[in-house]
């Protein structure tokens, strides 16, 4: 995730604008905590009447109240909306709102923003913008490193937890403000049976399900197989807090992907990749035999249309030698024009810029040049 990047708006059609108007609205009112007055943020009720609209320029009967707007985001593919989408970007039988928990899925949230870095864009100037500032200022990018890894690994926190980071000398102490913001009060919807539940995989909040059990919002879990049980958490007297929902869904779902691509070079190879360097110029930077590096960005994306348009050239330091995307094998599996659909949407300037992989053929092409350079190693042994 390259949240020093600047992050252009890429061009779209009306029927696009509309989409990006209703995501935004589905994913606001997921995020009421209360009943506000008006009843519906105007941001919500002004993409409703849009909706409404263009429904009825198009001689197609509307939606007749906002909850049936968000019933069509749970019940009606994208491919049935009455809008004039490129084929790529109808996602196939892909839902707004997931139909069991009634949350925006991950595809909502990457259409409410216009951005390579949906959580840079949705927090821009707080929270990660800040921390990164803060740590800048302070020449501490140690500090940056490790508020990273705290929103990989750390989804949930108890009141005391929370309240100690602040003496916790690797950032506590430096972003202890930053981090308070970053969570937020756990909803007591979440509560079954007087518990909490965290997912056994990413450690998020499970999402309790009206017809028994658990699902966990992440799209990592829940494509793996991750069953409902996870591991039982109790609320204490400080409560229990957890990272806002853009923030779960656009830096610990891909943190999680970029910490396993980390323990996969290691593993395979003994490499050690430096993690967000320079303060998030990228994700991993990989250290090659013969004095190469390779800068990695991952992304754990649903639409390659939506991430190839808004992609960023990586920043120049430190420097590399090649640049790659890697996104996770499942998204491939799930949709197997995913890597064509990024090449014809990505901007000319970075065709020949980054290289788009799936993880495991990522990790493929280390070995095969760790292993080119062993043998050429060898064979200028053989004739020196």
């Amino acid at each position: 995730m390259k949240t020093g990047a600047m992050l252009g708006d890429a061009p779209t059609g009306p029927d696009e604008t509309l989409l990006r108007l209703v995501a935004s609205a589905l994913a606001t009112l997921s995020r009421l905590r209360t009943v506000p007055n008006p009843v519906y943020p105007a941001k919500v009720q002004n993409a409703y009447n849009h909706l409404v609209l263009h429904c009825l320029r198009r001689g197609t009967d509307p939606p007749g109240s906002v909850p049936e707007m968000v019933r069509w985001g749970a019940e009606r593919p994208l491919e049935a909306w009455p809008l004039d989408l490129p084929e790529e970007l109808r996602a196939g039988e892909a839902v707004l709102v997931d139909p069991q928990t009634r949350l925006p899925h991950q595809l909502c949230l990457e259409w409410e923003v216009n951005a390579a870095d949906p959580a840079a864009e949705l927090f821009e100037n707080d929270r990660i913008l800040e921390a990164l500032a803060v740590c800048r200022a302070a020449k501490a990018p140690r500090a940056y490193t490790a508020f990273r890894a705290l929103l990989t690994s750390r989804p949930v926190l108890t009141g005391a937890e929370l309240a100690l980071l602040g003496g916790d000398p690797e950032c506590g102490m430096l972003l202890h403000s930053v981090i308070k913001r970053c969570y937020e009060p756990a909803p007591a919807s979440y509560l079954r049976g007087g518990v909490y539940r965290q997912c056994e995989r990413c450690r998020c909040l499970m999402v309790p399900l009206h017809r028994g059990g658990h699902l966990c919002e992440l799209d990592r879990c829940r494509r793996d197989g991750t069953d409902g049980t996870g591991v039982e958490l109790s609320p204490e007297k400080g409560g229990v807090f957890q990272l806002s929902r853009p923030l779960r869904m656009f830096v610990t779902s891909p943190g999680l992907a970029e910490t396993d691509l980390e323990a996969g070079l290691k593993e395979k190879y003994g490499i050690q990749a430096e993690m967000w360097p320079q303060y998030d110029a990228y994700d991993l930077r990989v250290p090659l035999p013969g004095g190469r590096h390779w800068a990695v960005d991952v992304k754990d994306r649903v639409n390659p249309v939506l991430l190839a348009r808004t992609l960023t050239p990586f920043r120049t330091e430190p420097p590399y030698d090649r640049a790659f995307l890697v996104v996770p094998r499942y998204r491939f599996r799930e949709n197997e024009a995913y890597g064509r659909q990024f090449r014809r949407n990505l901007p000319d300037e970075m065709s020949d810029r980054v290289t788009l992989l799936d993880d495991r053929a990522f990790l493929r092409l280390v070995g095969d040049a760790v292993a080119s350079h062993a043998d050429t190693h060898a064979e200028g042994g053989r004739h020196a």
